[in-house]
């Protein structure tokens, strides 16, 4: 099967947390990581989450520096890269900030989802592609994507979206920073969620160095 290049993208504090029981943003990355995902951005044709980011960070998904933002338009591209969200039921609310029209932004949604609602974001310019019957098909979205043009695919979480990309085997990188932070909590979510993996997934340490007050890893999957 065609596919985009997938790599995840997180922050991590030190204990494997990338927030807090609540849910809510929690400080873990630096200026220098910021900037480093900045660039990512710039380089990648989509980015991709989840609805539970969408409904715990409210995420806008774009380039925030001019410039980056400039040489995208110089090489033929939109400003902005796709805007993505899995989000089987269509539970995304309508201003919710990657619904802005800074970007353009396509909705996964399963059969599912609200038919009102799904035609209530068409009607507000939205493309919203029906992926699934019970949930939203990660092979047949990524199938779509790569017919759409997109080549290299930024996943920024969440810990559920992560877990399932995994389990189809989808990705082929994930860079980790971690903060120089503890967040703590049983219950909070961790860069992975879900059931364990039995076998474990086994990857491939490619680049350590530090970066900011953190450390950035980058892995591939064997």
């Amino acid at each position: 099967m065609k596919r985009p290049f997938v790599f995840i993208n997180v922050a991590s504090s030190v204990d494997g947390k990338i927030s807090n029981e609540k849910r809510v943003q929690v400080k873990i990355s630096s200026p220098e990581d910021f900037k480093r995902v900045d660039e990512l951005r710039a380089k990648s044709d989509a980015i991709m989450v989840g609805i539970g980011t969408v409904l715990s960070d409210d995420p806008r998904l774009t380039v925030k520096s001019e410039e980056l933002r400039f040489e995208r338009v110089k090489r033929g591209l939109p400003p902005n890269p796709l805007r993505v969200v899995v989000d089987s039921k269509c539970r995304i609310p309508l201003n919710a900030k990657v619904l802005d029209g800074s970007a353009k932004t396509l909705i996964a949604v399963s059969e599912r989802a609200d038919f009102e609602k799904v035609e209530t974001l068409r009607r507000m310019g939205v493309d919203v592609l029906v992926c699934g019957e019970e949930k939203v098909d990660l092979r047949g979205l990524m199938k779509n994507l790569y017919d759409f043009g997109v080549r290299i695919l930024m996943v920024e979480g969440g810990a559920t979206l992560n877990w399932a990309l995994l389990k189809e085997r989808l990705v082929d990188e994930i860079c980790v920073y971690y903060g120089n932070v503890i967040i703590g909590g049983s219950k909070s979510p961790t860069i992975v969620d879900g059931r364990s993996f039995d076998p474990p997934i086994n990857l491939e340490l490619v680049e350590v160095k530090r970066l900011g007050s953190g450390v950035l890893t980058r892995w591939i999957l064997k």
